[in-house]
Formats: C-alpha cells, structure tokens, sequence
C-alpha cells in the first residue's frame, strides 16, 4: 500500500476559514477560562497602562506573500497570499525616518524580499544611515529570482535574522515543510562563505528558534550553544547569535493548537507562567509596526489581529508624529501572554 501524499498547506484566508478574521482569533482565546486577564497581571507589576520607552525600531511589514506556507506562521503568509506593501507607502517609511533618529529598519513578512520593491527600499534605508534587518526564511535564496540575496545583504551591510525551529531536519521539516532544513543550511553556508557569523566582518547572522509542537520556549542560552554544538559539528555552520521566539496562539498555530485539543493547556501555560520583568522589557516599547498599507501597530502580533495603535495617536506612516505616538497607551489582549511567558520573548528573543 503506497503512503499517502503530504497534505498541501494552505493560508487560512484562502480556504475561507473562520480564523482567517483577526476578531474571531481573539474571542477565541476570551473564550478560554484564565485565572487573570492580561491587564490585571500588568497592573500587579505596575505596567498597567503599558507605555513605550520609545522607538528604537520602525518593524516595516512589506506583505504577506512568501515562498513558504508554515504551520506556525502567525501572519498566514503564504504564495497564495497577495497583500504587497507598494513603493508609495515605502516613501512615507523613508520620510518620518528622515524626520527622526530611529536606528533601526526591522524588515519583515511574508517573506519580505519577494516585495517588488525590496532592494530599493533597502538601499534608502541605508543612505539615511539606519542598520537594517532582513527577517529572512532562507529558502527565499534557493529560488531562481532571489540566489543573490546573500551577495546583496553583504554589500548592503544587512543583519540576516533567519528562521531555524531546530538543528534537527525532521524538527525543522515538521513545523516549515519537507526538504525546508537541508536547503535552510545551504543557505547558511553561503551567507558563512561572505563573512556572515565569523565574528570579525561585522556581518552579523542571527537564528531564530521557536518550539515545534505545544511547548513553551527552552532556555535561551542552553539552546543556542546546543545549536552552536550541532550546527557547526554536522554542517560547518556558524552563527551570531540565538533568539528564542515563543509561538504565539493565533493564526494557523492558533489553528492547530484548537485542532490538537492544545489551546486551553498552552494560554494557560503562558498565563501561570507571566514574569513582570519579562513584561517590562517587551518589544512593543520600543517597536513600532508598519502594516502592508502603511497602517501602525504597537507590533507584528497586533498587526496580525488587526489592533491598531491608540485612536488619540497617528493610524498611518503618511502621518507619522513621533511625539504623538511616545504618548500612546499599548493595546494588549490575552496574547500577550506569550510574549511575557518566562525569560519573554520577542522579535530580539528573550527579555529578561
């Protein structure tokens, strides 16, 4: 009897799935019975309402097209997705970075450099000074249109922060596809070949690791040297540094979690598991996030359940005040919780 064929992923909004709308994601998870809600545990470390720092990084979403379809995507990003950030709302991201000294460009997706207007962009960015940041899957440079990617990076001096759930390919394969970790190594060893991760070029290559199954992340730094240990000793891999990211429950991984019977154990994992310094060192104080359509969030995971920054601050980059949105209050709901579980976790790893 022959196996039966992988079944084909597909986003959520191209099967017309009730998940597909960001509201009922969330009454999905107001739904779970939960000792406390998100706010009453930031009242009890004194966050409450939580307010930026400021912003360090301008995390640029440049839409939801990418070679990949991952089980855990919380964007639902995808090649049957068509959402592209255009040149236009680009030019508005470049005028409030001229407007300011915000240091960082935070490029993510989708996988960001299928936008038409990637290059370009990044190439801005970098005339005004700003270190930019590639949230990169690593397939994208085995395909025809992208194998130069990495030469592109080095020359324009690009932090590469690329997806790796684990140094295992059966863990890898799991959660990202079948064949994803062989040609993600591939990938690595190229960016390796022009200096990325030797510690001297000033190429730097980070890797993101996020649990494959119901699990909350592992130590940070236990991981990342077992990942040095195995990378290195089987592929000649080297890397800058490990982020830990916890999977957050929306989108397909909330998808999953309701199909396997996880999701009420899981949010209450994170929930008993809230630590207030972790709480007071999360991404949205000092992030803020650019929609596809140039719309701002407080971040990625607000980007993706549709909750915009505070009415009383500007909704768009074409009207970016700075002073305006320092003043803002951060939207939180129950998913937050996966960002303030344990050590924390966020787009730069753990927080505390």
């Amino acid at each position: 009897m022959s196996a039966r064929p992988p079944v084909k992923l597909t986003s959520l909004a191209s099967r017309a799935s009730p998940l597909a709308a960001p509201d009922a994601q969330r009454a999905t998870l107001r739904a779970l019975p939960l000792a406390r809600e998100f706010d009453a545990a930031l009242a009890s470390a004194g966050l409450h309402p939580l307010r930026p720092t400021g912003v360090d990084v301008l995390q640029v979403n440049v839409g939801r097209v990418c070679n990949q379809t991952c089980r855990h995507c919380h964007v639902d990003a995808g090649p049957d997705r068509r959402e592209s950030m255009s040149r236009e709302t680009m030019e508005h991201c470049l005028a409030a970075l001229a407007r300011t000294a915000i240091p960082t460009v935070d490029i993510t997706g989708g996988a960001p450099e299928m936008n038409p207007h990637f290059r370009w962009f990044v190439r801005e960015v970098r005339a005004l000074g700003r270190h930019v940041i590639d949230r990169c899957n690593l397939t994208i440079t085995d395909t025809p249109s992208h194998r130069d990617l990495p030469e592109f990076f080095a020359e324009q001096r690009v932090e590469v922060v690329c997806s790796l759930p684990h140094y295992l390919p059966t863990m890898t394969d799991r959660q990202r596809g079948d064949g994803v970790f062989e040609r993600s190594i591939r990938a690595l060893q190229r960016l390796n070949a022009l200096g990325y991760g030797d510690g001297r070029s000033g190429l730097r290559v980070v890797l993101v690791a996020n649990p494959v199954g119901a699990f909350t992340i592992a130590d940070q730094e236990e991981m990342e040297a077992e990942f040095r240990r195995a990378l290195a000793a089987r592929h000649g891999v080297v890397f800058d540094q490990l982020f830990c990211l916890t999977n957050m429950p929306i989108s397909r991984y909330l998808e999953w979690l309701v199909e396997s019977g996880n999701l009420g154990r899981y949010v209450e994992a994170l929930a008993n598991a809230f630590n207030p310094a972790a709480a007071a060192g999360v991404m949205c104080r000092s992030t803020l996030s650019v929609g596809w359509d140039g719309a701002l969030y407080d971040c990625d995971f607000n980007q993706m359940l549709a909750m915009p920054v505070d009415a009383r601050a500007p909704q768009n980059v074409r009207d970016f005040d700075l002073g305006a949105l320092a003043a803002r209050a951060i939207a939180t709901d129950r998913h937050c919780y996966g960002c303030t579980a344990g050590a924390g976790s966020s787009c730069g790893g753990a927080t505390s």
